[in-house]
């Protein structure tokens, strides 16, 4: 008995468990990407033109799910409260999506703590996610079977909250070694197995649907289905702790550990001689007033700071700015998508967004695993590999944008990737940049 809780002890205290409760969290935190899919009802229901909509949209974008915000949308819009000037839903949206903030804030930095030697990864996957919720939450919408498209946003207002409070004492921060195992390979392809597997079945599923007229039944399987390939990751933490032998202390201790820099490869006796001698020659050139010892005022680049002590600092406004003034472009296209692919004489529009949610979930776990080869392999800033990115955004945004039709499927996939792959270097730069154990 007393092994069996020690064994649930260190089930619940598996960082791989941690990962995959995160990754469910983040397949119903991106709420704002349905904003194509519930802002026909909106600008249908209020009576809104499209530069309501797109101001709608902007404080969605500023907010970036809980039930307070878009609990009231759905009141309003299905007539049950009277209709708020725009300033109001304006507000309670921009209240609605800022859960999704702390979502992504506790799934990102509890599993980057968790794996600090696997970041990019670890990041792309959970924002890949984040992206794909999206066509989740389209499907289950779809199961719904609802004429009703404002019952969407009463799903978007209830759903989220209701999966983040039952894994909210899962997702933190663990104890214990973080060093790459042996068996992380295996479970990390297991991990991208499945994120292939989903994307390729949504896909399948939503061709299906848009193409012929299915029976309700078939839907709920269709949605069994996927409840199942969501599933299939708890495997990997079960596997880990009941199939595995328990590895002992002596084990753990002979973990690879980073290897010290420089003077720490040096026998013991001449390391504190050398540190000696230096220590003299720095107390005697103080004296003689060579050098200034200054004393130490506050964390250094690359170490953890407070929030208080980030504020001060020019490299955090820098961040800031930039992500603010440099990814409107693809949020614009996403906020937009309902009355865009209306303007292409498509009035079924949550196909659109789970197009661009199966192929933004693509782009990011891709941008996550070839973020790590650019700067392990190649030594490339991702810094560039963002720049690089953004200029291809650019280019199949002036594609979509001139009108062609034909191409509309395709330049929609194609944009989704870059944008989503440039979502993902910004993501992974600003995480590199403010925690130190996710530090380039």
């Amino acid at each position: 008995m007393v092994h069996l809780n020690d064994k649930i002890t260190q089930f619940f205290n598996n960082r791989w468990l941690v990962f995959v409760a995160a990754m469910w969290i983040q397949s119903c935190a991106g709420v704002g990407y349905v904003f194509g899919s519930i802002s026909p009802a909106i600008k249908r229901s209020l009576n809104y033109n499209q530069q309501q909509v797109s101001r709608l949209g902007v404080a969605k974008d500023l907010g970036d799910s809980n039930f307070l915000g878009y609990g009231v949308v759905w009141l309003v819009v299905t007539g049950r409260a009277p209709a708020l000037p725009l300033w109001a839903m304006c507000v309670v949206i921009f209240v609605g999506t800022n859960g999704e903030t702390y979502f992504n804030t506790a799934a990102l930095v509890s599993c980057v703590q968790n794996f600090p030697k696997s970041r990019g990864p670890v990041v792309g996957i959970l924002k890949g996610f984040a992206g794909l919720s999206g066509a989740i939450l389209s499907q289950i919408y779809v199961l719904i079977h609802s004429p009703d498209s404002a019952s969407l946003i009463f799903m978007v207002a209830v759903g989220p909250a209701m999966v983040v409070i039952s894994l909210m004492f899962i997702v933190r921060p663990v104890g214990g070694h973080r060093q790459i195992r042996s068996s992380d390979g295996k479970s990390s392809s297991v991990i991208y197995c499945v994120c292939l597997i989903l994307a390729a079945y949504l896909m399948g599923v939503m061709l299906v649907e848009d193409l012929v007229d299915l029976n309700h039944n078939v839907i709920i399987i269709f949605t069994v289905i996927l409840f199942i390939i969501l599933l299939i990751p708890i495997v990997i933490p079960i596997w880990l702790m009941f199939a595995q032998e328990p590895e002992d202390d002596v084990h753990e201790a002979l973990l690879t550990e980073e290897q010290k820099e420089g003077v720490d490869l040096l026998p013991a006796t001449e390391r504190q001689k050398r540190i000696a001698q230096l220590q003299a020659k720095l107390c005697q050139a103080a004296a003689e007033g060579a050098v200034r010892v200054k004393s130490r005022r506050g964390p250094h680049r690359g170490e953890d700071f407070t929030l208080m002590q980030a504020l001060i600092k020019a490299d955090f406004w820098l961040i800031f700015f930039s992500l603010l003034l440099g990814s409107g472009s693809g949020l614009t296209v996403i906020d937009n998508l309902g009355q865009m692919s209306q303007s292409f004489g498509y009035d079924n529009t949550h196909i659109f967004v789970s197009l661009i949610s199966i192929w933004n979930f693509l782009g990011r776990v891709g941008g996550g695993y070839f973020s790590e080869i650019i700067v392990r392999d190649y030594a490339y800033p991702r810094h560039l590999a963002m720049a690089v990115g953004s200029v291809h955004n650019g280019i199949w945004s002036l594609f979509y944008g001139h009108g062609l039709t034909s191409f509309i499927m395709s330049g929609l996939c194609i944009l989704a990737v870059i944008l989503s792959m440039t979502l993902v270097y910004r993501t992974k730069v600003v995480y590199a940049n403010l925690y130190r154990k996710s530090r380039t």
